[in-house]
């Protein structure tokens, strides 16, 4: 091993010493997308092959039983990994991302390199009712990042790296580069330049040619079309994009709600995996399509062979017309649980698949009852696809990604139409009830957010306990004037917080007592209670900074005091905030040259 890494640097030395750094960036997006994308073939393979042994027909009694039950298997067993090997930490998803690229200057551990390959071929090869998606983009993030670590790059080529090994994984595990590439870009790099796509492209290239040639075409998630775009439809595909974005807002709703109710659970986790087991054993004994990805049943649908759904289920004797979509609109609406219990309850995933897994759903059924009801004679496999694009644009926030994926998947084109029709119109539904992403909302929650707005992402990384100034001489209210003239001058300050028992009752602004400052005569007679002014606003140090500036614009006021429950701790002032603020965008500037 200490051979291989000797060569190792030898080699990465003698090509630093032949080629300028642009040219040392992109054998770099190489290496990270052969490493992310290999990763990312591993993971579905290794999937592949658990759920092939689990769900073989050995011909033994209460095998159902047993099937039903591997998910708890899969939660306990990925839960256990955690505790034992990673001290109960795991980040998950893209949010976790996210924060280190802002605040962590684009610095992911090393165990998730590793971590999430483990933890969610557990999760999800025994059932668990998530994606993998997101653990192959963490860990293919964090590949680049710690390749960028070892090789000392700087900030800005580390942050590329990073989305390199993101883009790597998302073209490996879907055999779709376009859509890794515009993933990075939509989800994780909101300010680069136009030098920053070859290495993506590159990256993303190499992942996808790795799952071309390695994986089999029963692994990897792909179909074809059966039926050619009809423009007479657009109106129905102009509703189902509509659907798509409420659909989008439930799912990351309920599945947010889910994740907080079992969060605070935190010292009890084998019994949260053992109840988020038992969920999903009654969820999947009702509804066999939750187990795992799901995307054998997506296939199945567009395949038009929805009454396979039926199978195993305790429902399988009612098959009709009817019966059939009822079960996939509530199917539909269980999957979001169903992925947040997995996930929730300890299990490790993503929102990808099931995402793709609901819009499925609800293209089918929307399709199914407007040919029931004779509407229209709606291509059901195309609106069964073109709503997976829906769905994932609308949770995701992420409509280029959801366009090119689906598209890519799909071996063509023909339904770039539609696919642009649904995906937009869920995009500003899902926009206008969430203005986050599911993953950055959790983020959002936590004063921490991270947009494609610079400005926005500076002001909110800064903090109110960094920002106050406490050099302000304290008046007491029973004082009189004289000795509040006595205090201004040898003060600085033109405020003065008139304070009682660490309780702020007032302000004195020096340009309000100017006019009475010089009268002798009255220096003993007036108190500083009656020259005394309530503030135009009060700051909490729990505030988030986008709420302080927003008090500042309101009262047009330079300075305003500072409180921790009623007590006075001292004044924020707004130019403090501009000084603050303009170092960071020096700092941020000066780290991507």
């Amino acid at each position: 091993m200490d051979k291989f890494l000797k060569l190792y640097e030898t080699i990465i030395n003698w090509l630093s010493s032949k080629f300028n750094p642009r040219q040392i960036l992109v054998v770099s997006s190489i290496l990270v997308g052969l490493t992310a994308g290999l990763a990312a073939v591993l993971l579905k393979i290794a999937v592949h092959y658990i759920q092939l042994a689990i769900t073989y027909d050995y011909h033994i009694r209460f095998q159902y039983v047993l099937y039903i039950i591997f998910p708890t298997i899969g939660i306990l067993l990925t839960v256990w990994f955690v505790q034992k090997h990673l001290k109960g930490k795991l980040g998950r998803g893209t949010a976790n991302i996210l924060h280190a690229i802002a605040r962590k200057s684009s610095f992911l551990p090393k165990d998730q390199m590793y971590s999430h390959l483990i933890t969610s071929a557990l999760s999800v090869g025994f059932g668990g009712s998530a994606g993998l998606e997101s653990p192959i983009v963490v860990t293919g993030s964090a590949i680049g990042s710690n390749y960028a670590k070892t090789h000392h790059i700087n900030y800005k080529d580390r942050t590329l790296l990073l989305a390199c090994g993101a883009a790597a994984g998302i073209a490996g595990a879907f055999n779709s580069p376009i859509a890794g590439v515009l993933f990075a870009l939509e989800v994780l790099l909101f300010d680069v330049s136009i030098t920053a796509f070859i290495p993506l492209i590159i990256a993303a290239a190499t992942g996808a040619l790795l799952s071309k040639i390695i994986l089999q075409e029963d692994t990897l998630f792909s179909f074809k079309l059966l039926q050619p775009f009809d423009y007479h439809n657009v109106p129905y595909y102009i509703i189902l994009g509509l659907l798509s974005g409420f659909m989008s807002v439930y799912y990351s709703r309920i599945y947010l709600k889910i994740e907080s109710f079992l969060k605070p659970k935190k010292k009890k986790v084998y019994k949260k995996a053992v109840f988020g087991g038992i969920i999903l054993a009654v969820l999947i004994l009702v509804f066999p399509s939750l187990f795992g990805e799901g995307y054998e049943s997506i296939k199945t649908l567009a395949d038009l062979n929805p009454e396979k759904l039926f199978e195993h289920s305790i429902l399988s004797g009612l098959v009709t017309k009817w019966t059939v979509v009822i079960f996939i609109l509530f199917a539909m609406f269980f999957k979001a649980i169903a992925a947040a219990v997995t996930i929730g309850s300890g299990g490790n995933g993503g929102n990808f698949a099931p995402s793709l897994f609901v819009g499925a759903y609800l293209g089918f059924a929307f399709a199914y009852l407007l040919n029931l009801f004779g509407i229209a004679d709606a291509p059901v496999s195309n609106f069964t696809i073109v709503a997976m694009a829906g769905i994932l644009s609308g949770v995701f926030h992420a409509p280029l990604t959801a366009i090119f994926l689906i598209a890519e998947i799909t071996g063509g084109y023909e339904l770039m139409i539609p696919l642009m029709i649904v995906s937009a119109g869920s995009f500003i539904i899902s926009k206008y009830f969430e203005p986050y992403s599911m993953d950055v909302k959790r983020l959002a929650k936590k004063g921490h957010i991270y947009t494609s707005d610079k400005d926005k992402n500076i002001l909110t990384s800064l903090k109110i306990n960094n920002l106050i100034e406490k050099d302000f001489q304290l008046v007491q209210p029973y004082a009189t004037l004289g000795e509040l003239v006595e205090l201004v001058a040898h003060s600085k300050r033109n405020i003065f917080p008139v304070v009682s028992n660490e309780i702020l009752l007032g302000v004195i602004v020096l340009d309000n007592i100017r006019e009475i400052m010089f009268k002798h005569d009255m220096y003993d007679k007036v108190y500083v209670k009656e020259l005394m002014r309530k503030p135009p606003a009060t700051i909490s140090l729990d505030e988030k900074m986008e709420q302080v500036m927003k008090k500042f614009d309101e009262t047009g006021a330079w300075n305003l005091p500072v409180l921790d429950k009623d007590k006075y701790i001292g004044f924020i002032s707004k130019s403090s905030i501009f000084v603050q603020y303009r170092n960071r965008l020096i700092k941020s500037s000066e780290e991507f040259i």
